[in-house]
């Protein structure tokens, strides 16, 4: 009987927490659909802020181009929730916009803990840094404060009014680095054979394959691009702390910033200080003299939703199209680009009567070809109906440059990383492998010579090697035709520029990749103007999948292989990774993609 009350309180108990959480589902599906038909046609009616005070950000997470709502179940760890907490600029740049407007707003605290990004997202958040300062007259002031500062999140901090570290604290300073990992004496070990087709001396997405380091032309490259962002950096954390360029590199080269101390003596931050003495300072701007009264810390989601009694409200839209991951065939989701869901977002944006200019924000590395030329068709088909402009992120490289080329005008950062004009192929010879290692052997019937071409279980000839090659050739002619069809250039000259290479914005404008430096807002009043819009609303595209929908609609669970390799958490174990994955595919079989990822800590 005992046993019999058990299993059936256990039964109700399990039967209580389904529901729950099957209700649970239901809401924040119910909520997912809300929003995504939110993003369709505006608006709520906003929040109302009733208590002066400053606006707290706690940044800890990654910087994104595009972020929907909050995933709330994310500290559940559920198998729907992402893993690392996302930080969107359309989120940040409204939030700041309506901060600097909102008089109960008095100043704004950002909390530096874990922020991550690429080059131009960090450069795009600082310059909305900058324009608080502009907008609001230096009358609410900016404090940063952290307890580590790494070369990213200093770079945005620096573009505050007061930089605080905490007095233990570490302070990174020592100029960028980025490291690329080789496999081609592991694949050798492993008895693989790399077969490889490109075009471009600087086409280095092979090079992790078939060399153990880099190739003078690739180390050049790294070099110049790499170099462009540091000296980009260091002119705006000079002109933001009045600290000569040439002392900053000094401290670099010589190691002499070794503890906050140093810090602080460098004047790279204002005050050592902890919380306590940060609330301090708070307090005196607030002139809060009661010590039992409590700063009123506003909330981001409070200062995003505010009613904004001077907001207009107008049917004309300018369409923001995300294009955000790497390039393949398919619908694609929020990380990845899929040609036919994004070709399908750009037309309805195309077709949509009242929107009267499009924004294609490009942040990628490229991939498919094939998938490269689909997108691009649908980018000529729209610009010929109403602007088209586009906004590059971090990344809009080989692939990101194709479906680019085309639009009116480009606007980039210039920690943009651009270019890479080159397309490559790879196929896998695993004969020794299987033999050599696992004693295993393929036969193979065919009705023709060459009915197995396209396989990986052989060496191939130099005929075969000979036919693929030109297809490659093919398909770069393509590329610099379409480069130089769009950007109005002379193909032996997109040709000199191109050959792989992948440059910064900044070099980018000068050679011509790049009409103009700025963030998604820049490309945005272009395209007003271009419109002649005085008032319109932004309207983004593709749909956003929350998490919830996109556990929902999975089509197979993820590979064992493939959930060792995100548990590393290294990113450039994954990237190589994923273009193994990608070359499975068989719609294509030569790519344009930029494979190398590195963060600004």
């Amino acid at each position: 009987m005992k046993n019999f009350f058990g299993a059936f309180l256990g039964s109700c108990l399990g039967v209580l927490l389904s529901m729950g959480l099957l209700v649970m589902l239901m809401v924040f599906a119910i909520k997912g659909l809300e929003s995504s038909l939110k993003g369709e046609e505006e608006d709520d009616q906003g929040t109302e802020i009733t208590k002066d005070g400053i606006l707290k950000l706690e940044l800890n997470g990654e910087l994104t181009d595009r972020q929907a709502e909050e995933d709330p179940l994310s500290d559940l760890n559920l198998p729907f929730s992402d893993d690392i907490r996302k930080i969107g600029l359309n989120k940040l740049r409204k939030c700041f916009e309506n901060a600097a407007k909102n008089d109960r707003v008095k100043g704004v605290l950002l909390i530096f803990e874990d922020l991550r990004g690429g080059m131009a997202s960090l450069q795009e958040f600082r310059q909305i840094l900058e324009q608080f300062k502009k907008s609001t007259q230096g009358k609410k002031p900016l404090w940063a404060y952290s307890e580590t500062y790494g070369h990213g999140t200093y770079y945005v901090a620096s573009a505050c009014n007061k930089v605080f570290l905490h007095p233990q604290g570490d302070f990174r300073w020592q100029g960028l680095s980025a490291q690329i990992m080789f496999y081609k004496e592991m694949l050798a070990k492993l008895g693989i054979e790399i077969q490889v087709f490109r075009h471009g001396k600087f086409k280095s997405a092979v090079e992790p394959f078939i060399l153990d380091k880099m190739s003078p032309e690739n180390r050049k490259q790294f070099e110049s691009f790499l170099n462009s962002i540091w000296t980009n950096m260091l002119e705006e954390i000079s002109s933001s702390r009045q600290i000569g360029i040439s002392e900053l590199q000094k401290a670099a080269n010589e190691l002499e910033i070794k503890n906050a101390d140093d810090a602080l003596r460098f004047r790279m931050v204002d005050a050592l200080a902890y919380w306590d003495e940060v609330e301090k300072e708070i307090r005196d701007f607030l002139k809060i003299k009661d010590e039992k009264e409590k700063i009123n810390f506003i909330s981001r989601a409070d200062v995003e939703g505010w009613a904004n009694p001077d907001r207009k409200i107008t049917s004309e839209k300018i369409a923001v199209v995300y294009a955000v991951g790497g390039i393949e065939s398919g619908e694609g989701d929020n990380e990845t680009i899929g040609s036919e869901g994004l070709a399908k977002a750009i037309r309805k944006a195309a077709d949509k009567e009242n929107v009267k200019a499009i924004v294609l924000r490009v942040n990628s590395p490229g991939g498919s070809a094939l998938a490269s030329d689909v997108i691009w068709k649908e980018v000529m088909r729209a610009k010929k109906k109403k602007p088209l402009i586009v906004s590059m992120g971090d990344y809009a490289a080989s692939g990101g440059y194709y479906i680019s080329c085309a639009a009116d005008k480009i606007f980039a950062q210039k920690n943009t990383i651009t270019g890479s004009i080159g397309v490559f192929g790879m196929i896998p010879n695993v004969s020794g492998l299987l033999k050599e290692k696992a004693g295993i052997y393929t036969d193979t019937v065919n009705t023709n010579r060459y009915s197995d071409l396209g396989g990986i279980y052989r060496k191939y000839t130099d005929k075969e090697k000979e036919y693929i090659q030109a297809s490659v050739e093919r398909i770069y002619d393509v590329f610099i035709t379409r480069v130089s069809d769009g950007r109005k250039m002379e193909k032996p000259m997109v040709d000199s520029i191109g050959q792989g290479r992948v440059w910064s914005g900044k070099e980018g404008a000068s050679i011509g990749l790049v009409d103009a430096f700025g963030g998604l807002e820049d490309a945005v009043i272009e395209a007003a103007k271009r419109a002649k819009l005085n008032q319109y609303n932004i309207i983004e595209y593709p749909e956003w999948k929350s998490p919830l929908s996109k556990f929902l609609n999975q089509k197979g669970s993820e590979d064992e292989a493939g959930k060792i390799i995100k548990s590393l958490k290294n990113k450039e174990i994954s990237r190589a990774y994923h273009l193994l994955q990608m070359l499975r595919n068989e719609k294509t079989s030569v790519w344009a993609w930029w494979p190398f990822s590195f963060e600004i800590r």
